[in-house]
């Protein structure tokens, strides 16, 4: 890793980190007021497949966070990016929340297919579909291959293991777009203006937020809320720079130890 450098840029994971669902993680508004006030730039970057970019900035908006729109990088757009660099015209498994930011992108006699969660698509015909295009020659694009995530009501499956099943069925390898790449993580960055080593990542899933962010050359933050598991920490290499009880004290240790 190269040499550290002064701290520029806080990248910030959203569900999970400063919310779940419709409800914010105790303390998450206030400690985001306090890391504006300090001298960093601030980004959103988020996974979230479930919903387009609007919807999910008019939720973070109604949770009192402070929050523009144009400072949040999802994978959706990084995959609508990758289509629009190849020219590709894919069958979207993607929930119909999410379309609005695909909108322009031509789906007819589709070369492609790109998923990410979509539970109300992920049956046999829908899937099978998917396989047979694949079989002849479609690229398959993971918007992201998170294993699960954190709901209301408990853990649930991400698109992660629907994604495994086509690889492992057509006998292929998806190119995944959001976290944990090293693309992403890049991209993100780079209307900020800073390097890797000038920025620090926080977010609650070990490898695809703080692991990634750690490979692309960042600091990483991993908080205990969200889908956090007992000994998360533990599960990537090298270890996460630090882990804190939530989002608050992530900040804490920011505004502390690396300003």
């Amino acid at each position: 890793m190269a040499a550290r450098r002064a701290l520029k840029a806080v990248l910030v994971d959203l569900s999970g980190t400063l919310h779940v669902e419709d409800s914010a993680i105790p303390g998450a508004q206030e400690a985001l007021k306090r890391l504006r006030s300090a001298p960093v730039a601030v980004k959103f970057v988020t996974n979230t497949t479930k919903e387009c970019k609007r919807t999910l900035f008019e939720r973070l908006k109604k949770l009192e966070f402070d929050i523009a729109e144009d400072e949040i990088f999802t994978s959706l757009t990084a995959a609508r990016n990758l289509l629009e660099h190849k020219q590709l015209r894919p069958v979207l498994l993607v929930e119909d929340s999410a379309l609005e930011d695909f909108q322009g992108i031509d789906t007819s006699d589709p070369n492609a297919v790109v998923i990410g969660l979509a539970p109300e698509h992920f049956n046999y015909q829908t899937m099978n579909s998917a396989f047979r295009l694949i079989l002849d020659g479609a690229p398959l694009i993971a918007i992201h291959k998170a294993r699960y995530y954190k709901r209301k009501d408990g853990l649930a499956l991400g698109p992660g293991p629907f994604v495994t099943g086509l690889e492992y069925a057509a006998d292929t390898k998806a190119t995944v777009v959001g976290k944990p790449e090293k693309t992403f993580f890049l991209e993100a960055l780079r209307d900020l203006g800073c390097s890797p080593e000038e920025a620090v990542m926080i977010g609650d899933d070990a490898r695809d937020d703080v692991g990634g962010a750690q490979n692309a050359g960042m600091l990483g933050i991993l908080v205990r809320t969200g889908k956090y598991r007992q000994g998360d920490e533990g599960k990537i290499n090298p270890l996460p720079y630090l882990t804190c009880d939530g989002f608050p004290q992530a900040v804490e240790q920011i505004i502390e130890n690396l300003l």
